[in-house]
């Protein structure tokens, strides 16, 4: 089976316990994520071959990240080792009820933000791959990650993969002087499969929806095939774009369902109410994930099986929310059970 490539940064995540606020106490809890290595980590719980390419310092900070990474099954022989840079941090309060969850980032610096093209060899890092998946956050770091990553895609469509980019918009890391869609609208031109929220369209592309309040929780799911139709209009590359629709009540329930601009359509999948939401975080790294891992292996085009993938992604980021930390440890069939109605939360025995 050919593998799928992503590339981008792994952190340390250090999180107050429960809903707390940081350092109400002595105590963080500590593990590792990242929009790359999560969809990497996904992608192999479900069966795929994964491979995550990164940067890291040779220290016992970024060794364990990377047991971590390997201990899900992905492969990390791409992975360069530095003797400059460090393991980015970031740390993270879980709001409740009106109180939202707060990131502070703590990464200036990293081992990936200090690549440049050149770096990797991603000729053979491409061999056997059919999928090649970043986000917009590496691209954020540094006008030399941004080079690299344009490398990396660049490479990615000589060699004949499938290209998806999730925009991933994040105000706090673009300070190195660019403007999001001064460097966003570059890397969208060598893509095929581009996955986004409504922010993220607006802040990375300059393209707006309309009838959409997502402040005050409100989305009206019809504008969206008129963004996405903007959005493929601007980028004739393009063959599909995937809009994730959250419509948050209040930090623990939100509304959760997506739209897809596909090559033989327009779907809409089923809404999930989810309520006492246990960790959001890589709630859209988990719908990247079960996206690529239905479409890699789609090889008929027809409507059933965009529509289906859409569904899979949607169940599968649904089932994140209830799992702590940045990697989705839900499994196939617990997706497949959600998608078919099993949605009860029973003991099963």
């Amino acid at each position: 089976m050919p593998k799928v490539v992503t590339f981008g940064e792994i952190l340390l995540r250090l999180k107050s316990p429960g809903h707390e606020r940081l350092f109400q106490s002595s105590a963080l809890e500590a593990s590792f994520g990242g929009g790359e290595a999560n969809v990497a980590v996904s992608l192999a719980l479900l069966g795929r071959q994964a491979s995550f390419v990164t940067a890291l310092p040779d220290n016992p900070l970024a060794d364990a990240a990377l047991r971590e990474v390997r201990g899900y099954g992905v492969e990390v022989d791409g992975i360069r080792r530095t003797k400059s840079g460090r393991l980015g941090i970031y740390f993270l309060e879980t709001g409740a009820n009106q109180r939202g969850s707060t990131v502070v980032y703590d990464r200036e610096g990293s081992a990936i933000s200090q690549v440049k093209p050149g770096d990797f060899d991603w000729h053979a890092l491409f061999v056997g791959a059919s999928w090649f998946h970043v986000t917009g956050i590496t691209p954020a770091l540094s006008q030399s990650a941004a080079d690299a990553t344009l490398e990396a895609l660049q490479a990615a469509r000589k060699a004949g993969l499938t290209v998806s980019l999730d925009l991933n918009y994040r105000k706090k890391l673009w300070n190195y002087g660019k403007k999001p869609p001064e460097v966003m609208t570059e890397l969208v031109r060598h893509v095929d499969t581009l996955i986004a929220n409504e922010e993220d369209i607006q802040m990375c592309l300059g393209i707006h929806p309309d009838g959409v309040d997502v402040v005050a929780g409100h989305l009206n799911a019809h504008s969206y095939q008129s963004l996405t139709h903007k959005v493929k209009k601007a980028f004739p590359n393009l063959t599909r774009v995937a809009v994730t629709l959250r419509s948050s009540r209040s930090a623990d329930s939100n509304g959760w369902s997506a739209v897809l601009d596909g090559k033989t359509g327009f779907y809409q999948s089923r809404s999930y109410e989810i309520d006492d939401i246990v960790d959001r975080v890589g709630g859209g790294d988990s719908f990247s994930a079960g996206l690529i891992y239905c479409l890699d292996v789609v090889t008929s085009g027809t409507d059933l099986e965009e529509a289906r993938a859409l569904e899979f992604a949607v169940a599968a980021s649904c089932l994140k929310h209830s799992v702590p930390g940045d990697f989705n440890l839900a499994t196939k069939a617990e997706v497949e059970g959600l998608i078919a109605g099993d949605a009860t939360g029973r003991v099963k025995r």
